[in-house]
């Protein structure tokens, strides 16, 4: 949770050209990360392995799948009405869609693949909105997800190697924030945020240029819009 395993296996977000189950998309990272090299723990080193490792304890823990521990835990207590697995979207919905700027606007338009979701269990299957997404939030300190507390040991856990990550949120101060992109489409995430949740940006972007510092750019300048001299440029 704090991305100091040691544990890397690359190409987590490529599409292998198949949809997997649950099982087997942890299977193929236990894998490959048993037939290549890993680093030491103690450094940081962001990896969708952690992530969809973390799945498979839930699985073995709870003995219940990943997605249904979602339901469970998350979307049914938060009566999320625009949170699903990308198979689970109803046909009367669209998932979103991606584009770029090739000498004009809106080219090369992409979705998230069903094989490339299927791959990214506990790292990168869920599609949300920004509304549901705040819902989220709130809910991980009012008690419906979990309380204050358990938010605030998940977010400071020792074992972070200094640079305020943890349970999914980099902390600094009285803010939390996190920024995502998928692998081969134009999607990009950011999310600053008081720790209160009264103030904030939760930035869910389909043009992204692949440009980080670009889009916090822009997203800073809304932050100081909404809240001056209150938010973080990073």
């Amino acid at each position: 949770m704090t991305h100091t395993s040691g544990l890397k296996a690359a190409d987590t977000e490529v599409n292998r050209g198949r949809v997997y189950s649950e099982a087997d998309a942890i299977n193929w990272v236990v894998n490959k990360l048993n037939s290549t090299s890993q680093n030491q723990p103690g450094k940081f080193s962001y990896n969708n392995t952690n992530y969809i490792l973390l799945a498979g304890i839930i699985r073995a823990v709870t003995g219940q799948s990943y997605k249904q521990n979602v339901k469970d835990r998350i979307i049914n207590p938060l009566n999320l009405k625009r949170t699903y697995f990308l198979e689970d979207v109803p046909s009367g919905m669209t998932d979103g869609i991606s584009y770029t700027w090739n000498r004009k606007n809106y080219q090369w338009a992409q979705y998230v693949k069903k094989q490339q979701a299927s791959q990214l269990v506990g790292a990168g299957n869920l599609f949300s909105t920004p509304m549901d997404y705040y819902r989220i939030q709130v809910g991980l300190t009012n008690g419906k997800i979990l309380n204050r507390e358990q938010f605030n040991l998940m977010t400071h856990l020792k074992a972070t190697s200094g640079n305020g990550y943890s349970g999914g949120m980099y902390i600094k101060g009285n803010l939390k924030s996190a920024y995502g992109n998928l692998y081969n489409t134009h999607f990009g995430n950011w999310i600053q945020m008081t720790s209160d949740n009264r103030n904030g940006l939760i930035m869910f972007l389909n043009q992204t240029q692949n440009d980080e510092n670009r889009n916090k750019v822009i997203g800073y300048q809304i932050l100081n819009h909404i809240q001056p001299g209150t938010f973080s440029a990073r």
